[in-house]
């Protein structure tokens, strides 16, 4: 839903005399996008959510006192990034398997949930999202996230209020309450510092969208007919496969290739639907347990070149819901 600048500006002088229904058709278009704002900031689900109402709610407190000196978006925003920084401030850094814990042997202990360690959530949206579709696959990847959440949050918010939304030096220095000069010396340490960190896994954000298709419905074809040498034979040679919640990861395709031989392809497993993982194609699947098909795992495929370089598997119980509905 969107409004044109006449219908926006008569929406802003209703919620203004406190029409709460005009208040939430105003920000209603802003609604996803800021979400997405605050989970960029925070890798964490929840706290995105958290974030994003917090921001409402204060934004339909301080209505009445909106002066317009800003868009209604840049000032949603600034309420977004302060209420996503406060709670960053109390938050740990979001990880990936590989920062947590070494890999593992594939014939070896698998481990047990580690609900110590603060994964990055992953970001599921409808593969036909047009919201999604627009954004910028690379801003929301979980190699970018990842980066981004090694950084002071003060950090992390300037480099995503510039180099992500585009928000100039002196928007972006309003939005944060600092100078311009400090939103730039913060934009060049979050440059120096983010610098090569995409390590590992990490896939091709321009790669043609055919050649992802192909990529995708062979793994699926393979994998639903418990083919592992028709798996195998897509995986890049550096290729590493994440479990959280667990513990244990693989890395380089002899141990991925023994983990599907030896333990993931013993049971059936089907393909429920497709979504989209932070930008990448994932798999919702189901796997046969005792004869009963039992919610498995969100695998999403991150893809270079023909060939897939990570599977990032999702075996929480809630995400795998979100992943059922692909509505968040």
């Amino acid at each position: 839903m969107t409004w044109t600048a006449e219908e926006a500006a008569v929406l802003l002088e209703r919620a203004r005399s406190g029409d709460e229904p005009a208040f939430t058709d105003l920000v209603a278009p802003h609604r996803r996008e800021l979400q997405r704002h605050c989970y960029r900031i925070l890798g964490s689900l929840s706290d995105a959510e958290d974030a994003t109402q917090e921001t409402l709610l204060a934004a339909w407190r301080g209505i009445g006192g909106f002066a317009g000196r800003s868009s209604v978006r840049t000032w949603l925003y600034t309420i977004a990034t302060r209420a996503s920084l406060r709670l960053a401030q109390r938050r740990p850094a979001r990880v990936l398997s590989w920062d947590a814990h070494p890999a593992r042997d594939p014939l070896g202990d698998l481990g047990v949930p580690d609900d110590g360690v603060a994964w990055l959530d992953p970001w599921i949206s409808a593969v036909d999202d047009p919201a999604e579709t627009a954004a910028r696959r690379e801003a929301i990847s979980l190699a970018y996230l990842a980066a981004l959440q090694q950084l002071p949050p003060n950090q992390r918010a300037a480099l995503i209020l510039r180099d992500v939304l585009d928000f100039s030096a002196a928007e972006t220095a309003e939005i944060l309450g600092t100078s311009v000069a400090a939103v730039n010396s913060a934009l060049q340490r979050a440059r120096a510092s983010r610098a090569g960190a995409e390590g590992g896994g990490s896939a091709d954000p321009a790669r043609p969208a055919a050649e992802e298709q192909r990529a995708v419905d062979a793994f699926v074809a393979a994998f639903e007919a418990g083919d592992v040498a028709g798996i195998v034979a897509l995986l890049a040679e550096d290729v590493r496969l994440t479990m959280p919640p667990l513990p244990a990861w693989f890395d380089g395709i002899a141990d991925v290739s023994v983990f599907f031989a030896e333990r993931s392809m013993v049971t059936p497993w089907r393909v429920r639907s497709l979504v989209a993982v932070n930008g990448m194609p994932a798999l919702v699947a189901d796997q046969q347990v005792d004869g009963v098909w039992r919610p498995g795992a969100v695998m999403a495929l991150g893809i270079r070149g023909s060939r897939i370089a990570w599977i990032a598997s999702f075996l929480d119980p809630e995400l795998l819901a979100r992943a059922v509905s692909a509505r968040y």
